[in-house]
């Protein structure tokens, strides 16, 4: 079977995973294509060999500011094309969107914003989802899209172990990534024509992919699966599994992984 098999992992800085197993990590996971959100880095400032590994192409969009968001995207296989950002320039100071186009799909990488604490910055957030929504669609007028990354969001109660001290109630806003607004914003994109993929093949599984660094909350298992591989409803019929690999540690994230038919 002709498969192809792509990773997205939030690494929490790409500078300090490299001293924490990447690169072997990276053998392990065995990808095409590894897209990483959260960089924290420009490039220059980055000593990688990923090349040797047969990542021979790579892409970088750094955030303006220094140490913060931004993602990169390492691959095998050479893309028709790359762009970076929404073509918005509210969001794109960030570096929170890398777009490659391959054969049969385009694949896009994603830092989504956190609405963070205190949810000072929701607002923003809501504005990002309905902006990031209409560009998938666009790219998606032509062929279809996987997208993958850092959403920030968990969708549904299977999706974070403390549901309840987390949701919106009458009495309190819920947390960010938690909020009545990020989740129904996600299932607009559902509702859109999109395939949450881990949650295609596994619908009563309960299974995380970030947990804080407080508290003992990955030895504990507490956690929270906010990192996703989405896909056109057309490649349904391509996907072959999706996996979260909590096995694999260096980061607050786990990597997740998606492998699909190429045609």
């Amino acid at each position: 079977m002709c498969e192809q098999k792509l990773v997205s992992w939030n690494v929490n800085g790409i500078r300090a995973v490299m001293k924490k197993d990447f690169v072997n990590s990276l053998k392990q996971l065995n990808a095409d294509i590894v897209c990483i959100q959260e960089t924290k880095a420009h490039p220059e400032q980055v000593d990688h060999e990923l090349k040797e590994f047969g990542y021979e192409y790579e892409y970088w969009n750094s955030a303006e500011k220094p140490g913060y968001s931004g993602t990169a995207l390492f691959s095998k296989i050479e893309p028709i094309s790359v762009t970076y950002g929404l073509g918005i320039p509210q969001h794109d100071s960030e570096g929170r969107v890398i777009t490659a186009e391959f054969d049969k799909f385009y694949l896009v990488t994603v830092y989504t914003p956190n609405s963070q604490r205190g949810l000072e910055r929701l607002e923003y957030r809501q504005q990002w989802d309905e902006d990031f929504l209409k560009y998938l669609k666009t790219l998606e007028e032509k062929k279809p899209v996987v997208f993958c990354g850092d959403l920030n969001v968990a969708h549904k109660e299977i999706d974070v172990k403390n549901d309840k001290g987390n949701k919106t109630t009458k009495t309190k806003p819920g947390n960010a990534g938690f909020t009545d607004e990020e989740r129904e914003d996600f299932t607009k994109i559902l509702e859109n024509g999109f395939v949450d993929t881990f949650r295609y093949f596994y619908p009563d599984v309960e299974k995380f992919s970030w947990w804080t660094y407080m508290f003992n909350s990955r030895a504990k298992n507490v956690g929270w699966r906010i990192d996703y591989f989405c896909v056109s409803s057309a490649l349904k019929n391509n996907l072959i599994d999706a996996k979260i690999h909590n096995e694999i540690y260096g980061s607050d994230h786990c990597p997740v992984s998606l492998q699909i038919k190429k045609s």
